[in-house]
């Protein structure tokens, strides 16, 4: 018997193989010898998708050149082809598994992951059927986690709705962005905006809701408002006391008719301190002792969320990092939409918990030693649990080779899993109510009597420095009570832009204003996007120059503002709902209660009413080309095609300028003077050699250079240190 386990990537087949009595690494494989399965096993792998989609111009090649008389662009089957660069390793993985009488699914435990396996699969030409299909559901790639995953292996057929559900959600994704795309690139070239504006399921309304927020922030009039300030004074002591129920007012006469209405007066500053004391009377004391439980477990997106706000750390990055931990065994599998884990891994966690404590040099009572719902819910635990470290704890000489972020995400993952097993916060919480006249005022204040998992982290509060205590004074109830009574001047605030950590907030919980059934399959599903693809949507934003970082807040560019004008009226492609009814049909394809076919027939019904309508909108909208006509002369550089990053400031795109590509911030404030010709060595360089250039450093060869003399020939072309050289025979 012949067993193949075709793992996602070659780190994870590494991990694997350590599982194993021994291994010897061949091309493209690992041998391994084992107890688990009689005869020949061997570990195979993807680089990730060794299988991709068709382009459309692979269909018929009158699609290579953009015209919105081919759109539609819906093929009768979709046709799949081996990635890049990557025949090689294909060929071994599909002469393996035509020859395994066993077949182990062990990618990523996620729809991706089934998706990436099954599409291996099915382009090996075999039929699945004459195997034994098996699939490893791990959340660690911990030795003793695989061994025990091994032994207990999945049916494959259970997972399998999941690959239908991804390649449905891969399907129309393809459907919407090969025609969506070229169909507003087109109309808005007609308008004089040149460039590829590219269209994305939740790419799109991602972008839009920057947007959105950019634009009430533009808008924003700062509005005066009044608030009522009790500075109240008892012997030594003095504290502050705010109107209960709390009144904001809008004028200075409401606040005059308030104070006449409830027998008040307000400080006048004009007159000596004497004359100036009013009353009050200490009407009710309400003391209670509270607890506070730690946070809770990280899932990926309040990880990626909190990651930014401590470290400034970008989603991607975060991810990055939590995936290199995960794949150096310190934390469990990254891409989980739980905050929650089951009574199997709080047992492995209370059992390290002292080396946990030990790592992290703390020194704690391990209070709760058994599992509490607000961490351990088995039901709440589907594909994966909550990010916690694992049973491997990293030397101090492997922590130190870590990089700076991962060493703060480990960190506080860590101690976040080890808040868990300590005391509560506890505290006195008091409340003072002071009445004057015909008013209430409120106090509130906090004492920590135990600091508890507080301790475990750092903390800026400004408050005071016992940790935020806000101490009130000894008093009893009928007191009287010294009371000045102050009016303070106010103006709102306009909100805050998005910071990519916000932003993920956003995106998880985005449809809250649907229709009840869209907001439950958008609870269910997580918002916009998954854990797995929130941050490469972000990175593809920044990617396609629709939007941009500065001082860690998100905004939108020219050309991202240009396109939310353009999607403004199709709402579908604007906003949650376009998530919300994809979901709950790819969700229902996901339970096998709806077909990937039928499915894809309403899709193909949205392109077309795209088509049919997109073109007279973006010209007749008003609205869009008064922002197109308004900034054509000032902002020409943004209307222009971006060839990429530039490779020098990283801020900046390369532009077309006419006789040779510069940086768009050539005239800005941050002066990058970087260039690339457009002409050398008597070649018109085409745009895909300076595309390649600036992403690559260097292009395929390139024939049509003239020498001194006057004779042709050919050569790559090479950027070194900013500047461009040959390179022959490469």
């Amino acid at each position: 018997m012949r067993t193949i386990i075709l793992a996602e990537k070659p780190t994870q087949a590494v991990a694997y193989s350590k599982a194993f009595k021994s291994s010897k690494k061949r091309e493209g494989y690992i041998e391994v010898s084992n107890e688990y399965f009689p005869g020949e096993t061997y570990i195979t792998y993807g680089f990730g998708h060794l299988v991709e989609l068709y382009l459309p111009e692979q269909y018929d090649e009158k699609y290579k050149n953009w015209s919105i008389n081919n759109l539609p662009i819906i093929p009768d089957q979709f046709k799949f082809k081996t990635g890049k660069g990557k025949a090689e390793q294909f060929k071994i993985v599909k002469n393996l598994l035509s020859e395994a009488d066993q077949i182990i699914i062990a990618t990523d435990a996620d729809r991706e992951g089934e998706n990436i396996a099954w599409s291996i699969i099915n382009q090996s030409g075999i039929n699945p059927q004459e195997k034994i299909m098996k699939r490893l559901w791990i959340n660690s790639l911990e030795s003793s986690a695989i061994r025990d995953g091994l032994t207990n292996l999945h049916e494959a057929k259970q997972h399998y709705s999941a690959y239908i559900e991804a390649q449905t959600r891969e399907f129309s994704d393809w459907l919407v962005g090969m025609n969506a795309s070229p169909l507003y690139s087109l109309s808005l070239r007609k308008q004089g905006i040149r460039g590829v504006f590219s269209i994305g399921r939740v790419q799109t309304p991602t972008l839009y809701m920057i947007y959105k927020r950019q634009v009430e922030i533009d808008n924003f009039k700062p509005k005066p408002y009044i608030e009522l300030l009790a500075h109240v004074k008892t012997g030594k002591s003095e504290f502050e006391a705010k109107l209960d129920p709390f009144i904001r007012f809008d004028n200075q006469d409401k606040v005059k008719t308030f104070l006449s209405d409830n027998e008040l007066v307000l400080v006048n500053k004009s007159q000596s301190k004497e004359n100036n004391n009013n009353f009050g009377i200490i009407n009710n004391i309400i003391k209670d002792k509270k607890k506070q439980p730690s946070p809770k477990l990280f899932s990926l997106s309040t990880l990626q969320s909190r990651a930014n706000k401590a470290f400034k750390a970008s989603a991607q990055n975060t991810l990055d990092a939590v995936q290199s931990l995960y794949e150096k065994k310190f934390l469990t599998y990254p891409r989980t939409d739980t905050q929650f884990i089951s009574d199997e891994e709080f047992s492995y966690l209370l059992d390290n918990i002292n080396q946990y404590c030990e790592f992290a040099n703390v020194t704690a009572n391990i209070a709760h030693k058994e599992p509490r719902k607000r961490y351990v819910n088995s039901k709440k635990v589907q594909e994966h649990h909550a990010i916690i470290p694992t049973r491997t704890i990293p030397t101090k000489n492997q922590f130190m080779k870590l990089t700076s972020l991962e060493k703060s995400i480990y960190e506080l993952v860590l101690r976040t899993t080890i808040a868990m097993f300590l005391d509560d916060l506890n505290y006195d919480e008091q409340v003072i109510i002071v009445k004057s006249g015909q008013a209430q005022f409120k106090a509130m204040g906090r004492v920590i009597t135990n600091p508890g998992w507080k301790l475990l982290f750092k903390t800026n509060s400004k408050k005071s420095s016992a940790n935020g205590e806000v101490s009130l004074p000894r008093v009893d109830i009928g007191q009287k009570v010294d009371f000045d009574l102050l009016d303070e001047h106010k103006v709102t605030i306009a909100p805050s832009a998005y910071t990519e950590g916000t932003l993920i907030t956003a995106m998880k919980n985005a449809g809250r204003d649907l229709a009840d059934a869209q907001k439950e399959i958008l609870k269910e599903t997580e918002g916009i996007g998954t854990e797995a693809t929130r941050a490469g949507i972000i990175e593809r934003l920044k990617a396609k120059s629709y939007i941009e970082l500065k001082d860690n807040s998100l905004a939108v560019t020219m050309s991202g503002i240009i396109l939310c004008q353009a999607v403004e009226l199709q709402p579908l492609l604007n906003s949650p709902e376009l998530t919300a009814q994809w979901e709950m049909a790819l969700h229902e394809i996901g339970q096998n209660n709806r077909t990937q076919a039928s499915f894809l027939k309403q899709i193909e019904k949205f392109i077309l009413k795209l088509i049919n309508e997109v073109p007279d909108q973006i010209e007749t909208n008003q609205k869009l080309t008064d922002q197109i006509n308004s900034q054509k002369d000032t902002n020409a550089d943004q209307y222009k095609e971006h060839m990429g990053i530039c490779p020098v400031c990283k801020a900046g795109h390369m532009i077309d300028r006419g006789k040779f590509y510069g940086c768009s911030n050539y005239n800005s404030k941050e002066a990058c003077n970087f260039s690339l010709p457009s002409k050398w060595a008597g070649k018109i360089l085409p745009k895909t050699a300076i595309k390649d250039l600036i992403k690559k450093g260097h292009t395929k060869e390139i024939s049509g250079f003239k020498s001194k003399a006057g004779k042709s020939f050919s050569a790559t072309l090479e950027l070194v240190d900013g500047k461009l050289k040959f390179v022959f025979d490469k």
